[in-house]
């Protein structure tokens, strides 16, 4: 398994289908940059405030779990439950995956993306420790949007982690220890160069052009 910290400066937008979930013309407007993604899953205004862990890994990292989206979302809310025990035990909120997202009680603070081969698997999570509420002008609501949802707005329908009585040290210490509990960890610094690719692959992300965007409208 592979993973990467990096530290975001600069307020960004994660989209796979621009046209349909992005209000382009403030998109523009604002200068916001759109990375187009070839996982699935659905829009992330980045900032700050956003905590992205990916887990890539090969067949046979995780004995007996099947190589399909349902599985290894199952397997990941099993992986992330010891993460929110302490807010499972004050009463506030329940932690589980509801349809594809992670959720306290019944709204949303973790969304996922998968890419799946035939050896390799990767598992994206996008946990909002916090976010901008003006951000969520940005988007459109989904025209296919997961039942519990209810048609709810975005404000209503999300949460800060922040909320929860979490402290954000604390709560990254608890993925770092529940990612232990099934792999062997180690520390690695690098550079910005490390995270330039070395060549063309058929999987990649790419900044949107201005162009590319005016497009989409």
């Amino acid at each position: 398994m592979r993973g990467v910290c990096y530290l975001i400066t600069e307020d960004f937008i994660l989209c796979r289908q621009p046209e349909k979930l992005l209000e382009v013309h403030p998109v523009l407007r604002d200068r916001i940059p759109v990375i187009k993604r070839f996982s699935g899953g659905g829009t992330v205004i980045v900032d700050s405030d956003t905590v992205f862990v990916t887990l890539i890994c090969n067949r046979g990292s995780i004995p007996n779990l099947q190589l399909f989206p349902r599985p290894i979302m199952s397997w990941t809310e099993q992986l992330y439950a010891p993460v929110f025990k302490g807010v499972a035990e004050s009463g506030v909120a329940d932690f589980h995956l509801l349809e594809h997202d992670y959720v306290l009680g019944d709204r949303k603070f973790g969304g996922n993306a998968q890419s799946i081969t035939k050896d390799r698997w990767l598992h994206h999570t996008s946990f909002l420790w916090d976010y901008k509420v003006e951000n969520m002008a940005y988007l459109k609501l989904p025209a296919r949007a997961p039942k519990y949802r209810l048609e709810r707005h975005h404000n209503d329908f999300i949460c800060s982690l922040k909320d929860y009585s979490l402290s954000r040290p604390n709560f990254l210490d608890n993925i770092v220890s529940a990612l232990a509990a099934h792999f062997s960890l180690q520390t690695v610094k690098i550079d910005d160069s490390d995270l330039l690719p070395s060549g063309n692959y058929p999987h990649m992300t790419r900044i949107l052009t201005e162009n590319e965007l005016k497009e989409q409208r």
